[in-house]
């Protein structure tokens, strides 16, 4: 599930970043966002939750701050896109969002379990930025 997640962000970055540059940045960032929340409305209305809306108030306020992330990702996607290449592009974008998700295993914010951070874990991470340098250099 991971692997497809991740190629499916490849495409949909490809994809936002074609639609920015037909009706430019904040539009597309717009868009996107409308696009995604019929689906998810067509999806729920479906029965195809395993939740329940109602529960919304039980979960902290910080939970919701997901929307505005959502939107601010988009918009950056789409420009990283523009200015660097799809694959430079998400090359930085998955090397900040494991250097963030040792973060957040290791001090376990947002009640995540935490995890410890280990030798092999920061040696990953270092090959990682190398590799990630390998390919953004010119």
């Amino acid at each position: 599930m991971a692997a497809l997640s991740g190629i499916l962000m490849a495409l949909q970055g490809s994809l936002n970043s074609a639609l920015g540059k037909a009706v430019g940045l904040l539009e597309a960032t717009f868009v996107v966002q409308v696009v995604g929340s019929i689906t998810g409305l067509i999806l729920l209305l479906a029965g195809l939750g395993q939740g329940s809306l109602l529960k919304f108030r039980e979960a902290p306020w910080y939970t919701y701050l997901g929307g505005l992330l959502g939107v601010a990702i988009v918009y950056l996607v789409v420009a990283a896109i523009a200015q660097a290449g799809v694959a430079s592009a998400t090359t930085a974008i998955i090397l900040g969002q494991v250097i963030t998700a040792a973060m957040v295993d290791y001090f376990g914010w947002f009640g995540v379990e935490q995890v410890p951070f280990s030798l092999w874990k920061g040696l990953g991470i270092v090959l990682m930025a190398a590799g990630a340098w390998l390919l953004l250099s010119r």
